[in-house]
């Protein structure tokens, strides 16, 4: 019969590489093709993570939005327009997107979806 030291030894031992694997898989991030990782340090802007595999620092990086930069389309519900000879038309707006920078669209605007559909009613 195991001495109950050596238990907790084996235990503590366990616990420990438990800790360290978990440590070794928050620091490895795959990106995938097509979309960059916007990563914060401590809450506040660090790097941004290109497609391919990336080391972060465990428990103080954290990745804050995942921006895919495909090609998107969005349709938007009708929207009443008044023309030129003052008719009221409604119209449906198909939109296609890509967006260029993700930390522009991550930080300088809430909602960039919204502000497209805005500026697209607005045109």
């Amino acid at each position: 019969m195991d001495n109950p030291v050596t238990v907790f030894l084996y235990l503590v031992i366990g616990i420990v590489a438990l800790i360290v694997v978990i440590t070794l898989l928050r620091s490895v991030r795959q990106v995938p093709q097509q979309r960059n990782d916007v990563v914060e340090r401590l809450g506040k802007y660090h790097r941004t993570l290109t497609p391919g595999l990336n080391i972060l620092v465990p428990f103080i990086d954290a990745v804050r939005t995942k921006v895919d930069l495909r090609e998107q389309v969005v349709s938007f519900p009708p929207q009443p327009v008044i023309t030129s000879d003052n008719l009221v038309v409604s119209i449906d707006t198909v939109l296609y997107f890509k967006v260029v920078d993700p930390v522009k669209a991550t930080y300088e605007i809430a909602n960039f979806l919204q502000a497209i559909e805005q500026l697209t009613v607005t045109t």
